[in-house]
C-alpha cells in the first residue's frame, strides 16, 4: 500500500507557480458618460491610494434608518369617543327642540279647543237664557207672588 492509499505508484509530478503580476498604476482617464436618469444609478466614486494605485467603485450611502412614524398623544379610540358625543349633544339639542315645538304646539290646540267650548257654551246660555218672547211655548211662573206655607208651594 502506497501513502496516498492506492494500489498505483505516485508519480511525478510538475509544480507550476503562478506569480501575481502587478497591474501598472492606471491614469484616471475619464469615463464615457452615459445618458442614465437621475436616481436610478449610483453615482460612481474614485479613490487615490498613496502608492499610486487608483480605485474605482460605486459610492454607497449608509444605511438610513426608517421613519418613525409619530403616534398621536390621543388614541383614536378617545378621539372616536369624543366625536360620538358631540354627535349625540347635537342630536339631543335637535330633540330639545322638537320637543318644545310639540309641547307649544298642544298647548296651542288645548287653548283653541276651550277657546271654542267657551264661545259654544255662551251662544248656548244665550240661546236658553235670551229674554226675547216665548218661543217655546213654556209657562212662565212668577216666583215672588208665590206663596209658602208649611214646606208647601202654592202658585
Amino acid at each position: 500500500m502506497y501513502p496516498d492509499h492506492t494500489h498505483h505508484p505516485p508519480t511525478e509530478r510538475a509544480v507550476e507557480v503562478h506569480q501575481p503580476t502587478p497591474l501598472p498604476p492606471a491614469v484616471a482617464a475619464p469615463a464615457p458618460v452615459v445618458p442614465v436618469q437621475p436616481g436610478s444609478v449610483p453615482a460612481v466614486a474614485s479613490i487615490v491610494l498613496p502608492d499610486g494605485r487608483v480605485v474605482t467603485g460605486y459610492a454607497i450611502e449608509p444605511a438610513r434608518p426608517e421613519p418613525v412614524i409619530a403616534k398621536p398623544t390621543v388614541s383614536s379610540t378617545a378621539v372616536n369617543v369624543a366625536l360620538g358625543g358631540v354627535g349625540f349633544l347635537a342630536v339631543c339639542g335637535g330633540l330639545i327642540l322638537l320637543t318644545s315645538f310639540i309641547a307649544a304646539l298642544t298647548a296651542f290646540i288645548t287653548q283653541l279647543i276651550i277657546l271654542a267650548a267657551v264661545i259654544f257654551g255662551g251662544w248656548i246660555a244665550v240661546q236658553i237664557f235670551s229674554t226675547s218672547g216665548h218661543q217655546g211655548g213654556g209657562t212662565t211662573v212668577n216666583i215672588r207672588r208665590a206663596v209658602i206655607k208649611r214646606n208647601k208651594f202654592y202658585g
